[in-house]
């Protein structure tokens, strides 16, 4: 039940402390995010664990480019998980995520708050983009699904919004 409750309660923060996520923690976020299930358990996606704050502020920037912003899209959180997946797999879109969910959802169950991020696919799709993923040593046909920002809340607790009418249909 524990883990149910984990998924009715999670809310996406965009408040975040500077405190940066414990490595330990962090990488049992990122293993939780590594089981996640994937068409023909292809594993098509990766996650780049961006802890480097100069990283973190020049993808920031990045983001906040492509919306015409100036100010932070990661909120100030101080640890970006950003994923990606092989476009040459048929279920690459729904596998990454299938992977940005449970970091979100383990993230959760640890203490850590979280927020989806789009933009990720604009991103990697640029020359700055694609320098970076050769400057990680990364190479194939990625596409990015999303960033999963992390950190500490710095904001009261986020209640749910009631459920829209007719969210289920049954055909019994």
């Amino acid at each position: 039940m524990e883990a149910i409750n984990n998924l009715i309660t999670r809310r996406s923060v965009r408040q975040f402390k500077a405190e940066p996520v414990p490595k330990e923690i962090l990488e049992k976020i990122i293993e939780a995010g590594t089981y996640a299930p994937t068409g023909m358990n292809w594993q098509s996606p990766i996650i780049i664990a961006v802890t480097n704050k100069e990283l973190r502020d020049r993808i920031s920037a990045w983001n906040a480019k492509i919306i015409g912003g100036g100010s932070d899209p990661f909120y100030g959180a101080p640890t970006v998980l950003i994923v990606l997946a092989d476009k040459s797999k048929p279920t690459y879109l729904y596998d990454g995520s299938l992977v940005m969910g449970n970091l979100m959802n383990a993230a959760h169950a640890y203490g850590i708050a979280s927020c989806w991020i789009h933009r990720a696919k604009e991103e990697f799709e640029s020359e700055e983009g694609k320098a970076l993923l050769k400057e990680l040593g990364i190479s194939g046909d990625y596409e990015g699904i999303g960033h999963c920002i992390l950190g500490y809340a710095d904001c009261a607790e986020i209640p749910a919004r009631p459920r829209k009418e007719n969210y289920v249909f049954w055909a019994e």
